[in-house]
């Protein structure tokens, strides 16, 4: 198991959700592989902890689709199947429309002026070609107008799929993601629609802002 030997413990956290964020993260970007096998022990270890906060992360991050416990025989990363994108972007599609909708009705000048900036910075990161620098831009920027929705489970689902999603482009598209302006388009649209305090613009543009890189990814895949 490739885990990271120069791995620091952060501070001000129990051992469980430190042993959570960590395995959660090397999963995400790959550290962990898909289908790899996952030992408690060797975990703890590594992390600095006991064993108990290490099942007890393993649980949640099962319960979050990222793992696979088959008790008194392995616990193994999940596999990507191909299928799951179509199972994962609609629904994170859907939660996205709706909190564009409900800011577009109280979003803030300050708050669109902050899209405009880290929208700016997403085309710098194109432009330059540094793919997970767009990446995490674009994840700010939605981040933005959901905070700006204010409802708690739209934040909760949508984390928990952009997990997902971002997992897809790190194991799978590290060199091939192809950088195109479309989103960034689409991110100007969505602005313009908050200005005109347009609801059914700003969600539907939204939208397609999620449908359209699920047949990207569903293609390159």
């Amino acid at each position: 198991m490739p885990i990271p030997k120069d791995y620091s413990s952060p501070v001000r956290m129990s051992a469980k959700e430190r042993a959570f964020n960590q395995l959660q993260k090397w999963i995400i970007d790959g550290t962990l592989e898909p289908g790899e096998k996952l030992f408690d022990k060797e975990l703890a270890e590594a992390l600095g902890i006991s064993r108990t906060p290490i099942r007890e992360a393993l649980q949640l991050l099962e319960y979050q689709g990222f793992i696979e416990m088959f008790p008194g025989k392995e616990t193994k990363v999940k596999d990507i199947q191909k299928e799951d994108v179509l199972k994962i972007y609609p629904p994170l599609a859907s939660l996205q429309s709706l909190s564009a909708e409900i800011t577009a009705k109280i979003i803030t000048k300050e708050e669109i002026e902050k899209l405009i900036e880290i929208n700016n910075l997403y085309r710098e990161a194109i432009e330059s070609n540094q793919p997970f620098k767009a990446m995490e831009y674009d994840e700010d920027f939605h981040n933005v107008i959901i905070e700006n929705a204010n409802n708690q489970y739209i934040m909760d689902f949508t984390s928990t799929l952009q997990l997902h999603i971002r997992r897809f482009k790190y194991v799978f598209l590290k060199e091939r993601i192809t950088l195109k302006k479309d989103s960034v388009v689409e991110h100007e649209k969505i602005i313009d629609a908050f200005y005109k305090r347009d609801t059914g613009i700003a969600a539907a543009i939204m939208k397609k802002n999620w449908i359209r890189p699920m047949e990207e990814v569903y293609r390159l895949l």
